[in-house]
């Protein structure tokens, strides 16, 4: 990719998106700016053409949560403690919702997110996650379960 305006266009449009994505899997928001810039890198270096914006915002968004996959497994992760104990949020239903998704497995973080907060169908999560479409399913459906008994305070 050779036209600096052309890459800021797809920063601007979708820095977002994948933010939200990294930190609903990885669960820390430095570690979620590290793994976004890596997938904006990859995009430069790849310098792939996409016939839509459609397939562009999923391959960025599957490099992202490959990307954060690769973070989830890395050794110097297991020596290392959140600071945070809570998220923000607006009001305190968000704050205990963002908290019960926060207390969930990396893997169910990232079905939920991706289901929900970015709007994608089972088949499109497989595609991304490199899972079958059966065990997304599966994992969305446990990870509602999970969520409904935090929230209900059955969990701990």
């Amino acid at each position: 990719m050779t036209d600096p305006d052309q890459l800021e266009e797809v920063i601007a449009a979708y820095e977002n998106t994948l933010y939200r994505a990294a930190l609903a899997v990885l669960g820390d928001a430095h570690e979620a700016e590290d793994a976004v810039q890596d997938a904006f890198l990859r995009y430069l270096e790849k310098a792939p053409d996409f016939p839509d914006a459609a397939r562009e915002r999923a391959w960025l968004l599957k490099v992202t949560v490959n990307g954060c996959k690769s973070r989830l497994r890395s050794p110097w992760r297991r020596r290392t403690a959140p600071l945070l104990d809570t998220y923000p949020a607006a009001d305190r239903e968000e704050r205990a919702l963002l908290e019960a998704v926060q207390a969930l497995p990396p893997k169910d973080r990232a079905v939920i997110h991706l289901y929900y907060y970015e709007g994608y169908q089972t088949a499109e999560i497989a595609a991304m996650t490199g899972q079958r479409e059966g065990t997304v399913r599966s994992r969305l459906s446990r990870a509602r379960d999970k969520l409904r008994r935090l929230l209900k305070g059955e969990l701990e």
